[in-house]
């Protein structure tokens, strides 16, 4: 319940003031005709309504300050907010090849980049997210997807080493385009995780971003790789090798993201790539458009009723048993 002129309210001040005269002109008041013979009935009980002779001035009192909180408009208001959105589809392209074991991150590439993945994850909210992961071979982890609790248990579940080892950026690109070709989304993005050079797969990064291009499909690409690192190879008997981290194509992953209106960025620690996922989630912000009707009831009513109901009160007790002689 609000008041939509609470500034009525301040009458009530000079109310309570006038009820306090009333109140003490009555007890000075003095009987206006006496008489003599009925001088021995002072000191009798008075009856009920010689004690409510008062009544009616009161009953007008109460419905003139039931008239000003009238006057202040009473009334509820419902608030119902609709919210629409247009989600984002973004597919994360995530490299796994042997060479995201560089220890340059915490505690390696491939660890850094599946934590700050989900991390993105967990802030997107109306926007369809997919998987695609690649080394030799690229192939979906998880499709466009709105559910984040199964989305973050698919990125938990990829390993390295399930296929051939080799770094196929071009395809990893073509086959993340390829979950957003029938995609109604008024945004549609990729973002290109790789610490290596393209040298697997039949298709070419450039001709993939054309393709891209041709679907209206921005690509954020990321280097990461710091200026030294050590990738662990395994052995065939077991133990691994270390050895120099690769380095990334930096010109090739530049040219994608710019065919595509996209942005390049290069990862050198874990809390750089935690930053470019960040400047990627304000690149691509949902728009939340929220419509706001009001209902709005007055409730005057309910005051002023039991307002009138009082004058009528008033003046029935005041021209019938609480009658007063002139």
């Amino acid at each position: 319940m609000t008041l939509a002129q609470p500034f009525w309210l301040l009458l009530l001040l000079p109310l309570v003031g006038l009820a306090v005269l009333a109140w003490r002109a009555r007890g000075r008041t003095a009987a206006s005709v006496a008489f003599p013979a009925t001088a021995d009935a002072v000191d009798l009980p008075g009856s009920v309504w010689t004690r409510l002779r008062g009544l009616p001035e009161a009953l007008l009192l109460g419905a003139l300050a039931l008239g000003i909180v009238g006057m202040a408009r009473p009334q509820t208001r419902d608030a119902i907010v609709e919210r629409s959105t247009e989600g984002i589809d973004i597919v994360l392209a995530l490299d796994i090849s042997t060479s995201m074991t560089a220890d340059d991150f915490v505690p390696n590439r491939f660890e850094a980049a599946r934590r700050v993945a989900g991390e993105f994850v967990e802030g997107r909210t109306s926007d369809r997210i997919g998987l695609v992961v690649f080394a030799a071979r690229a192939y979906t982890q998880a499709p466009l997807t709105l559910d984040y609790r199964f989305l973050q248990r698919m990125l938990g579940e990829v390993r390295m080493g399930v296929v051939e080892d080799g770094t196929a950026i071009g395809t990893a690109l073509a086959t993340a385009v390829a979950r957003l070709r029938d995609s109604d989304a008024e945004s549609k993005v990729v973002i290109l995780l790789t610490d290596g050079q393209n040298n697997r797969g039949e298709v070419d990064p450039l001709t993939a971003a054309e393709a891209a291009e041709a679907l209206g499909v921005r690509v954020y690409a990321i280097g990461v790789g710091g200026e030294q690192g050590q990738t662990a190879s395994r052995l065939p008997f077991g133990g691994s090798l270390l050895g120099p981290a690769s380095e990334v194509d930096e010109e090739t992953l530049r040219a994608v993201a710019r065919q595509t209106g996209g942005r390049y960025f290069r990862a050198t620690d874990t809390e750089a790539l935690r930053s470019i996922y960040e400047a990627i989630g304000e690149l691509e912000r949902t728009e939340i458009e929220e419509t706001v009707y009001l209902d709005v009831k007055e409730k005057y009513p309910l005051v002023l009723w039991p307002a009138l109901a009082l004058v009528a009160l008033a003046v029935a007790l005041s021209t019938t048993r609480l009658r007063t002689v002139p």
